[in-house]
């Protein structure tokens, strides 16, 4: 294990002895923000080839190139689940991003529901904001985050082998209703989390969901959660119910 607490995702293939040309704000974080040097490590990851330690060859304040040396870390992708929020304030759905990625979904997926108060989100920047978040916490997967469209378009394209755990907060006034996924009998498999907007889920849009077979009515306790909350509640359910927490 590398002694160095600097991670760095990059988009380059790895493997022991290969070179890896760092961009203009990789180069100038690394040198002029983390002062590193020649010779210096660092940790490396790209999604696909595991974590690996590299050292600084050509530090420059535009650019650079590290070395990949050893891997740290093997491979280990996140269980196929998505999760589907509606954007809310922008500080907001930056955690809700950077939650989701620590967390372990493969794929975020902003939607447009009827109350949803933001009409655009800029995918690149909350990707940046995925990224970050893996590299914080020690992961070797970025999950990818798509460009928001509406609820609607999204259900009629469904995959039809994907469960859907609709996180309904009408639920937490009816006791005893809803339940984790796992005690659904779909079991294992493609999943998806659906978080619903600050006012809620229009009647149309409940009356649709509960209508569709791979959709898993699900009440987050007897409160009823803001947003981002709600979204690191039903993430953690999903995860020790289904996913790699069991």
């Amino acid at each position: 294990m590398s002694d160095t607490k600097i991670r760095l995702y990059v988009d380059h293939p790895l493997g022991a002895g290969q070179t890896i040309p760092l961009g203009r704000d990789q180069a100038h974080y690394l040198f002029g923000v983390m002062r590193q040097r020649l010779g210096d490590a660092v940790l490396v990851f790209n999604g696909r080839d595991g974590e690996w330690r590299a050292e600084v060859t050509e530090a420059g304040k535009r650019a650079g190139c590290l070395r990949a040396t050893e891997r740290t870390r093997p491979q280990r992708m996140p269980p196929d689940l998505w999760l589907l929020f509606a954007p809310i304030k922008k500080a907001r759905t930056d955690f809700i991003v950077e939650k989701a990625a620590e967390m372990g979904a493969a794929r975020i997926l902003p939607v447009r529901t009827d109350f949803t108060n933001a009409e655009r989100v800029r995918r690149d920047r909350l990707q940046a904001h995925a990224v970050e978040a893996a590299e914080q916490c020690g992961g070797t997967f970025v999950p990818e985050v798509v460009e928001m469209q509406t609820l609607g378009r999204l259900l009629d394209a469904w995959p039809k082998d994907r469960n859907l755990m609709f996180c309904d907060e009408l639920l937490a006034e009816e006791a005893g209703a809803g339940g984790l996924p796992g005690d659904a009998s779909a079991g294992t498999g493609p999943w998806a989390i659906l978080i619903g907007p600050e006012g809620g889920f229009s009647g149309a849009e409940r009356a649709r969901l509960r209508s569709l077979p791979f959709a898993h009515p699900v009440a987050l306790g007897p409160r009823v959660l803001r947003a981002d909350t709600a979204a690191v509640a039903a993430l953690t359910l999903w995860q020790l119910a289904l996913g790699d927490w069991r």
